[in-house]
């Protein structure tokens, strides 16, 4: 087996450290937790009981009895809650997961406050970034957020929102509201070949 891990780091004895792992600068690894081969841990802290999956995590924090990865990135002071799902290819940066959320694939969450037991689905950007300025986002507890949206910041949605798949949202969302923010789809009979050819 072979790993690098820094004298500073903090692991506790019934945590599992698999091959090829890198843990460098003030790292603490918790109880019972799991890092799995190829991961890299810098300044990171994991909670007991949760299990890292080919990740990267660097200068953030995991909570309690999380699932993070495959393939993961958490940067810049990204902080997961507890009972959290963070999967593949999943970009977190500076900002707040809040406990029993779900980010289960192909997602990048910067600079936001994400509300507890929120799911968010596959291929949804908070856009943080306008080419000058960095703006925040904050999605409220109990949210769904459908694959393929576009939350441009800065922006507030409430609690218990359900925002449609493919949406494009720009403006504040009370709670319980319902987004849909799709363009409507033009179909023009046999005229694809002119595009394939």
């Amino acid at each position: 087996m072979y790993c690098v891990i820094d004298g500073s780091a903090k692991i506790s004895p019934t945590a599992v450290i698999e091959d090829f792992v890198v843990i460098k600068g003030n790292c603490i690894v918790g109880e019972n937790c799991v890092v799995g081969s190829f991961s890299y841990l810098e300044n990171a802290v994991i909670g007991n009981n949760s299990v890292v999956k080919s990740s990267r995590i660097v200068n953030s924090r995991v909570g309690e009895s999380c699932t993070v990865g495959p393939f993961a990135h958490l940067r810049n002071n990204a902080v997961v809650c507890d009972g959290c799902r963070i999967g593949n290819f999943v970009e977190i940066k500076n900002s707040v997961i809040g406990a029993g959320t779900k980010a289960s694939h192909l997602a990048y969450v910067g600079d936001a406050d994400v509300g507890e037991r929120t799911n968010v689905g596959c291929g949804v950007i908070f856009v943080n970034y306008d080419g000058k300025t960095k703006h925040r986002t904050k999605v409220g507890k109990d949210c769904f957020i459908g694959c393929n949206s576009n939350l441009v910041a800065p922006l507030t949605v409430g609690d218990g929102c359900f925002v449609a798949c493919g949406s494009t949202v720009v403006q504040d969302m009370p709670s319980g509201a319902f987004g849909i923010g799709r363009s409507r789809l033009t179909v023009k009979e046999n005229a694809a070949g002119k595009y394939l050819k």
